[in-house]
């Protein structure tokens, strides 16, 4: 099985045990062993199906403000644990693929293999929930046929997607790309570089 492969199946997956309580606070279920790949890729997505729903619950128009930004806040925490858990990935990607002796026309790719496995993350987010708007019985044909296109878009992306990433990673396995990865440095959780935090000291 391809490492896209398995993305495939255990990313919707943690989509489907989501919405058996359909409840952003509902314990993350991983059947998986703490310390795996697996164990990370269903925390991602996890992650992804819980921010999702947290961003439409902040949308609401009748939203108590306090709410709100107590809403604002878990999603910040939530942005922060998704890159941490990206870079734990990468880290996973670059021991695989550190010894090996990239060729002289190598090239370096734009994006990291594990920011791409977070857009694959995310799109399974997307189809599940395009698919549910095309399921719908109380909206006009011409909303059925938007969605319903707006969804063989998606599936498409899928299948590109997949076909994409496995490239990807074959051409670090074959030194046709060399493995990099750059730690996103965010600078405004972080109360030393932050001004409007270490004004505040």
């Amino acid at each position: 099985m391809t490492f896209a492969a398995l993305c495939n199946t255990i990313f919707p997956q943690s989509v489907i045990d989501y919405h058996k309580t359909d409840n952003v606070d509902t314990p993350m279920p991983n059947p998986y062993k703490e310390g795996t790949i697996e164990y990370d890729l269903y925390k991602k997505n996890w992650i992804d199906v819980v921010q999702w729903h947290l961003e439409d619950i902040i949308r609401d128009p009748e939203i108590d403000p306090v709410e709100a930004l107590a809403l604002k806040r878990r999603i910040d925490r939530s942005n922060q644990e998704r890159t941490d858990l990206v870079e734990r990935i990468d880290s996973y990607f670059y021991e695989k693929f550190h010894a090996v002796k990239p060729l002289p026309e190598a090239r370096i790719n734009t994006e990291s293999p594990a920011w791409a496995v977070d857009r694959l993350s995310i799109l399974h987010v997307k189809i599940y929930h395009m698919q549910e708007q095309v399921n719908r019985q109380d909206v006009s044909e011409e909303q059925h046929r938007k969605c319903t296109d707006k969804l063989a878009v998606l599936n498409e992306q899928l299948q590109d997607m997949t076909t994409s990433i496995t490239e990807l990673l074959d051409d670090y396995q074959a030194g046709r790309r060399i493995m990099k990865v750059y730690r996103q440095m965010k600078m405004y959780n972080d109360p030393s570089l932050n001004p409007v935090l270490y004004g505040k000291k």
